[in-house]
């Protein structure tokens, strides 16, 4: 799984590619439309101006396209998401899985920021996401409020994102506790405490550790308040020798944090290290990039931030 496969931009995914394949949204009546398996679709319903439902469009969408070719899913808005749960979308993928039998990518609660801020969107339970898809391979959730997940064991699924600017700490453990012995990509917003991330050190023991999570090779632990002990933790982490890229990108990271993963396990062994989004001084800056001159990592420090005072912002929050 290549690093440059994924960014960290919160918006977007109207357009473009996604999982490989061209973005394509239903189209009028008698317009024509690709071949189910050979785009990425987006089915969608405005936040506030909704000129149907979800369940209304949901159901345009299977009667429309070959749903047993789809690869692709991308869920974007349903009716008022700032104020009704994610329950319903859910349900509705859940109970039609059976009609989507190639589902291999799916993005839910794909949100542009003019049209619901991250940290309004109403999120549920998405266990069931990964318990009726078990040929899933990618799983990414945007939004971490009312976001529930419980441990699950999964064989295929390859890629794991949180996009939040908060991520409840239940979500984080539930993840250490799942047996995923395919992932090997895993990227989790962590957010801030005003927004609901309040993970810990011991919320995070079990991802570090790698025990469940064999194939791992990416992790990204990111956009958070508490960064520089976020740091300090994945510079021991057992899981770190394994990995072939690693971010602590668009939190708060400053020369504590960087201190630490210098003096921590050796990261000479990694193709990139995402540092970006930062407020490391001029001096550590310079201390980083001389450490890994030579190396082969590819190292990201850049959008160096100024501290507002005494205080620091992630890049993602509300």
């Amino acid at each position: 799984m290549e690093y440059s496969e994924f960014n960290d931009d919160v918006d977007g995914l109207y357009r473009g590619d996604y999982a490989g394949l061209p973005i394509v949204s239903l189209r009028p009546p008698g317009a024509p439309m690709p071949p189910a398996g050979e785009a990425a679709w987006r089915v969608s319903v405005h936040v506030y101006n909704a000129k149907e439902t979800f369940e209304e469009h949901f159901a345009r969408f299977t009667e429309t396209v070959d749903t047993t070719e789809v690869r692709a899913l991308i869920v974007g808005g349903w009716a008022e998401a700032y104020e009704k749960d994610a329950s319903g979308p859910i349900r509705l993928l859940t109970e039609n899985a059976a009609r989507l039998p190639a589902l291999r990518s799916l993005f839910f609660a794909a949100m542009p920021q003019e049209e619901c801020e991250i940290s309004w969107i109403q999120q549920s339970d998405v266990t069931p996401l990964l318990e009726s898809f078990p040929s899933l391979e990618r799983l990414e959730v945007r939004g971490g409020t009312g976001l529930e997940l419980r441990p699950v064991g999964h064989e295929h699924l390859r890629v794991l994102r949180f996009e939040a600017g908060g991520l409840p700490a239940s979500v984080v453990r539930a993840v250490g506790m799942s047996e995923l012995p395919a992932l090997e990509y895993l990227e989790a917003w962590l957010g801030t405490s005003e927004y609901g991330g309040e993970t810990t050190a011991a919320d995070l023991e079990n991802i570090l550790s790698g025990e469940r999570l064999p194939a791992l090779r990416h992790l990204g632990l990111q956009n958070s308040e508490i960064q520089d002990e976020v740091a300090a933790l994945v510079a021991s982490a057992p899981v770190v020798a394994r990995l072939e890229s690693l971010a602590q990108s668009m939190g708060v990271l400053g020369d504590e944090g960087a201190e630490a993963l210098l003096s921590g396990r050796p990261l000479t062994h990694l193709e990139r290290l995402d540092l970006h989004h930062h407020y490391l001084t001029d001096a550590m800056v310079e201390r980083l990039t001389s450490a890994f001159s030579g190396s082969g990592v590819q190292l990201d420090v850049s959008d160096q931030r100024e501290p507002d005072g005494e205080w620091r912002y992630v890049a993602v929050a509300e």
